[in-house]
């Protein structure tokens, strides 16, 4: 008769073995270039993020016309400011640039988040890929990319986005 802690551990050491003999018919990806896109000329156009704060800056100077007209287009608050004089012009200058400057402030905070979460993690490469070609704005030049263990980057080669490993 088999004592019950001996049937225990027999147990457990069967279950151990069966779960991991169960993983190792995951076959990770070869570590070679997987292309995403053949042409990458639009990759980055909206999301601009790395570049120093230019997407951040066009879509701000963009409120910040929109600011001036708007400011121009009405009587200044501060009634010793008449419509339309140099001292009114000063006035929305001054108003729109520091809204300006808050926007961009704004946009870099949220680029810098952003860039924080890149990591993706996927289970099989056609499923990465598949991923990424569906969603090339949300995985830009830079992101970061494991599948099954193996780490790769979406990068561009000769005018081609691709999957590359590290």
């Amino acid at each position: 008769m088999i004592p019950p802690v001996l049937t225990r551990w027999m147990a457990l050491l069967t279950t151990v073995l069966a779960a991991s003999a169960g993983c190792a018919h995951i076959q990770q990806p070869e570590r070679k270039v997987y292309v995403i896109s053949s042409n990458a000329i639009d990759v980055g156009s909206n999301n601009e993020s790395g570049t120093g704060g230019s997407g951040a800056e066009a879509y701000c100077n963009e409120l910040e016309k929109k600011c001036f007209k708007t400011c121009w287009n009405r009587k200044p608050k501060l009634s010793s400011i008449p419509k339309g004089s140099g001292r009114h012009n000063e006035y929305c200058t001054e108003l729109c640039r520091q809204e300006f400057m808050n926007c961009v402030k704004q946009q870099e905070e949220l680029e810098r988040q952003e860039s924080q979460k890149k990591d993706l993690y996927f289970r099989d490469m056609d499923s990465a890929l598949d991923w990424i070609r569906n969603h090339t704005e949300e995985a830009p030049p830079g992101t970061t990319v494991v599948v099954t263990g193996v780490v790769f980057v979406v990068a561009v080669m000769a005018g081609a986005l691709v999957l590359s490993p590290l």
